[in-house]
């Protein structure tokens, strides 16, 4: 089916081969994740719209999918420079069931389990919201968020793979030469590493 929309998919619009390099490299390292309260507000703007979750590749989660579950997610850890990181996120599982509907979940029933949820646990808003998701044509990850765009009937929330990254590394080229001997990784000449 190369080319060829599935039968779900007849009523969206096909994907450009990719959404997201449109923006520039500066564009894209500057982008900042998405928050819980920002996109559950982009969401409550056209409720009646179909919500569609889609990769870099313009890859779609499959219509049918369901919204199995939201977690209250808290990380404590300890970077290679020593220093202890805490940060919350929200994460929103999706599920395609073998034989899916025909129809994208609305942005208004996502909203409905989304109330439901948040008054049975601690939901916090400020959190980076992720999209725990897995299938024929996505890795199984918990994506980033990166953008929501709307349409008249259409809400589409882009997701970017999650990277690694030097923690320690990154606060030492982001210090200034006044602030770099304050920084807890060692200077560049040696590793970034603390132990």
């Amino acid at each position: 089916m190369d080319g060829e929309r599935r039968r779900d998919e007849w009523r969206t619009p096909p994907a450009q081969k990719s959404l997201l390099p449109n923006w520039s490299k500066e564009t894209k390292e500057k982008l900042e994740l998405m928050k819980t309260n920002e996109f559950i507000s982009e969401l409550r703007v056209a409720p009646q719209n179909r919500l569609l979750f889609i990769d870099a590749n313009g890859n779609q989660v499959h219509a049918g999918y369901h919204l199995t579950e939201l977690k209250s997610a808290s990380t404590d850890a300890v970077d290679c420079g020593g220093r202890v990181n805490h940060w919350p996120e929200t994460i929103v599982q999706l599920w395609v069931p073998a034989s899916p509907g025909d129809d994208y979940m609305t942005s208004a029933k996502f909203l409905k389990i989304f109330d439901k949820v948040r008054g049975m646990i601690p939901l916090k808003f400020d959190a980076e919201i992720r999209v725990e998701y897995g299938g024929e044509n996505f890795f199984p990850l918990t994506y980033h968020v990166r953008a929501v765009t709307r349409d008249q009937n259409t809400t589409r929330a882009f997701l970017a793979p999650p990277q690694t990254t030097c923690k320690a590394s990154d606060r030492r080229a982001a210090a200034s030469p006044a602030t770099e001997a304050q920084s807890c990784c060692a200077p560049q000449r040696e590793s970034c590493c603390a132990a």
